[in-house]
């Protein structure tokens, strides 16, 4: 019963991450605390082992979002790159401090992130990009299906800066980094939605590489538990990818907004009471 509901916990976990770009941590960290310490269905779980199961799911979620996006051309595989090269450094970063969170610590400061992310996601549709970064920059172009062109672009400094912040928060909760990452490349670089998805899953992909080894070094992976969460993650991945071709997210994104916001408050009230 409890590798099923792993399996099906990953479903869904890997069809948000994917769709919205956000690596699917975000869904199957609270709901693994919630059923295996609360429900007792996974007794031997704890901050640090879920998290570098989060981080095993995340490879798979990333692989196979990647490769749905390459056949759409969506990939901007040189800014994935560029990102790759801050955010790597910090998730080892941030697996170093995981160690030192006992559950209820874990759970406070990951009810904070959650509710600061969902309040992201709110927002970022209301506000205007700005337009510094693009014209003091690396400057970058995408042509839709449709034959709009796009012009975005990002100082390789500051993506650079940003992406090891990024990095350690994911490294830290093994939420998988897009749910930040997404948000300020629209935002700050003028990404096209699309592309910075697509982008962000293959940032995703590269960094949760590096984050298992730190985690593996660790001893943080329950890995009897890895086979169905890696099935589950890559299938949901797949359809994820596929909705998101083909539907708006904004219904989902507001979904999963209350459920992150839902989950933060009862992860806050946890961690003080």
């Amino acid at each position: 019963m409890g590798y099923l509901l792993l399996s099906i916990i990953a479903l869904c976990a890997g069809i948000l991450g994917s769709l919205v770009g956000l690596g699917g941590g975000v869904i199957l960290i609270p709901a693994t605390l919630f059923f295996g310490i609360n429900l007792g269905f996974f007794p031997d779980i704890t901050p640090q082992r879920v998290v570098g199961l989060s981080v095993i799911m995340m490879i798979f979620i990333g692989l196979s979002s990647t490769i749905s996006y390459m056949r759409s051309k969506q990939v901007d595989f040189i800014s994935g790159l560029i990102f790759f090269i801050g955010s790597a450094p910090g998730t080892i970063l941030g697996a170093w401090l995981n160690k030192g969170l006992d559950i209820d610590s874990f759970n406070l400061y990951f009810g904070f992130l959650l509710i600061v992310l969902s309040t992201i996601l709110f927002v970022r549709d209301k506000l205007k990009p700005i337009n510094w970064f693009i014209d003091h920059g690396l400057k970058r172009s995408f042509t839709d299906r449709q034959g709009q062109s796009f012009e975005y672009g990002y100082p390789i400094w500051f993506a650079v800066l940003f992406s090891f912040f990024v990095g350690m928060i994911s490294g830290l909760f093994g939420i998988g980094g897009g749910s930040l990452l997404v948000p300020a490349m629209v935002l700050l670089f003028r990404f096209p939605p699309h592309v910075a998805v697509a982008t962000s899953m293959f940032m995703v992909f590269l960094t949760s590489l590096v984050n298992s080894m730190s985690h593996i070094y660790l001893g943080n992976i329950p890995w009897h538990y890895t086979i169905p969460v890696i099935v589950g993650a890559y299938v949901g991945a797949k359809l994820g990818s596929a909705l998101n071709k083909r539907l708006k997210s904004k219904t989902v994104v507001l979904v999963l907004q209350i459920v992150m916001v839902l989950i933060g408050i009862q992860s806050i009230l946890e961690g003080l009471f």
